[in-house]
């Protein structure tokens, strides 16, 4: 329920004056920012005359970073509580301004490192002890040398690259704005328009009628734009290959790779290690069919919830009391730090409000709080958001607190890992806790849609995108017919023998938007393999693994992502990893199949 802002407690409510007390103080360290940007082009012809105007370099444009970090920060939270507010709409606008005025500037910083050599720099950190704390970051830098082109060719790609790209959007303007799919008959028999924002809650009625209607309905306008998907899609790839081509990656998948600090053996060993456990997802799917009572499982049967919602409600502060009994296990500093941030700091932001972003985040700077956004409503999945987005905060604040600034951001391919062994601890704790079969089987069900969502179809996307870019690699053109013949074959195989694969669901892949960030929805299944692991050896080994957990938290980005999974002991490149997170999913399924069965649900 959509509450006035105005009658929220202060408590409920982000503290932004913690950022700046007052506009006039937003508007002080704008200006500082602007100057410090103006000047910073006088390193250009300094930089690499010494270690020190070298270090020089760094501080400076780190410093300008986190100015412009902190200014974004007040800007951005202020526009999401209230999006009506064009004032605050005005500052986002002049703070992204800055960003880019601030890439303009240093434009020289990366391709003027590339010349120096190991040598060279060994030396430089012998003389001036201060650059060794900037080793790290240039170290990355320096990955780039071998894909790194001459001075010219890098201007000329980069002259180039402002007329490129945009396939995202040209794609996002088509399916947002322009498509339309007109109306099909809701569950009450009345007139329901049909949009990629309504298909969900319909393709997940009760009413079969309903789900197979929108289902029909969604592909038939989707496959009416099949070719123009299809042609945007393969400019995008053919773009991605060219580039990895042009820099002598051996691959699209490896360039991409190469960006996470990972390897395609990453990427392989995630699709090989899910695909050799299918049948335990077939089993899934065969206990959904048995539920619903159906002969056969089509495509359009399988969102519809196992169980209805359980509807108890739960105050915020009960939620919090319950997110902080979960966290307990992880000791003194991460159980007081994250109580202070929801019960006296104001890290959160709580309650829907009109004209309030929707959904939920974790936001934050190195100079700043994190924040956290919500959309609390009561309900027993909130509880599991707030989870989710305290893991997010924590695992920023042990990163920040612990690290210089120039190291303290976390690579994407662990972003979620902190988060969702919040989310796991709090399910396994609530089902050990509760007494109410329904409540069981929610969070059973919920635990289950979970890692068949995050863990399974994430993998299917992955496969199904690395073998969209071996074809272009191959020079073979991506066509309507060919997407969708490959997409339904591989569809197929992750549904299972027992599960009817219609023939709209090959349309399916052209309303995934993911296809268009290159690679990048491996992500969240590695990140969930590796939160079961860690979950797991937390419930096995108890307080004895915590610390090699919370080192994880405060690695930030001073070591590789697969490094700072090693420190909480967690290897990636080995299957069991993958194991584990299939090994949770079969253990939930078990765990709801035998009370579905105690409590004769199943048909």
């Amino acid at each position: 329920m959509t509450k006035n802002r105005a009658d929220i407690p202060e408590k409920y409510k982000w503290d932004m004056t913690a950022v700046y007390p007052d506009l006039e103080a937003f508007e002080a360290d704008f200006a500082r920012a602007e100057a410090l940007i103006a000047e910073y082009g006088r390193h250009e012809s300094t930089m690499l005359s010494s270690p020190t105007s070298l270090c020089a370099a760094f501080d400076d444009y780190c410093t300008i970073c986190r100015i412009v970090e902190k200014l974004n920060e007040y800007a951005a939270r202020g526009f999401d509580v209230d999006t009506s507010v064009n004032s605050m709409q005005s500052l986002s606008a002049r703070v992204i301004d800055l960003f880019r005025r601030l890439g303009a500037e240093s434009y020289f910083l990366t391709p003027y490192l590339l010349k120096l050599d190991i040598e060279t720099l060994e030396k430089w950190y012998a003389d001036c002890p201060e650059l060794q704390k900037y080793r790290r970051l240039i170290e990355l830098e320096l990955r780039r040398k071998p894909y790194t082109l001459s001075d010219e060719c890098e201007k000329l790609l980069a002259d180039m690259c402002t007329g490129l790209g945009g396939q995202d959007d040209i794609y996002s303007l088509l399916t947002d704005c322009d498509m339309k799919f007109g109306k099909i008959r809701g569950e009450d028999g009345k007139p329901v328009e049909l949009t990629d924002s309504t298909y969900i809650p319909l393709v997940m009625s009760r009413d079969r009628r309903v789900r197979r209607a929108a289902f029909n309905k969604l592909y038939e306008g989707y496959s009416q734009f099949g070719n123009t998907i299809a042609t945007v899609l393969n400019s995008f790839i053919k773009q991605q290959s060219t580039f990895a081509r042009v820099r002598g990656y051996a691959s699209s998948l490896d360039a991409s790779t190469f960006e996470d600090e990972v390897t395609p053996e990453i990427y392989n060993n995630l699709i090989d290690t899910v695909s050799k456990n299918l049948p335990v997802l077939f089993e899934y799917y065969e206990l959904k069919r048995r539920m619903l009572g159906l002969k056969n499982l089509h495509m359009y049967d399988i969102y519809p919830p196992l169980v209805a919602e359980f509807d108890k409600l739960y105050s915020y502060d009960e939620a919090v009391e319950q997110v902080l009994d979960t966290v307990a296990v992880f000791g003194e500093e991460y159980h007081s730090t994250l109580s202070r941030g929801l019960l006296t700091d104001r890290w959160v932001d709580v309650y829907p409000t009109e004209n309030k972003r929707g959904g939920a985040y974790s936001a934050g700077s190195y100079d700043t709080d994190p924040h956290i956004l919500l959309n609390f409503n009561g309900k027993i999945d909130d509880i599991s958001t707030l989870a989710h987005e305290a893991g997010h905060s924590m695992h920023s604040y042990m990163s920040r607190k612990y690290n210089d600034y120039h190291v303290s951001d976390y690579k994407i391919f662990v972003a979620e890992v902190a988060s969702t062994v919040n989310e796991l601890l709090l399910t396994n704790k609530k089902l050990r806790e509760s007494q109410d079969d329904t409540e069981k089987l929610s969070l059973l069900n919920h635990q289950m849609e979970t890692f068949k969502g995050t863990l399974f179809r994430q993998t299917m996307f992955a496969e199904f995108e690395k073998l969209l870019y071996e074809l272009v690699e191959q020079g073979v053109p991506l066509t309507k017919e060919l997407i969708s013949e490959r997409y339904y074959e591989t569809v197929k195989k992750y549904f299972g023998p027992r599960v009817v694969c219609d023939k709209p669901i090959a349309y399916e892949w052209m309303r995934i938007p993911h296809f268009y960030y290159n690679f990048y929805v491996y992500k969240y299944a590695t990140c969930i393999s590796a939160s079961a692991s860690i979950v797991k050896r937390i419930e096995d080994e108890g307080e004895a693994y915590i610390p090699q957990y919370i080192e994880f938290l405060k690695c930030g980005g001073s070591r590789s992502p697969l490094d700072s999974l090693r420190v909480a002991g967690i290897d990636m490149t080995s299957p069991a990893v993958v194991e584990d997170a299939v090994a949770f999913f079969a253990d939930t399924l078990t765990q709801f199949r035998e009370l579905a069965e105690k409590l004769g649900m199943i048909k």
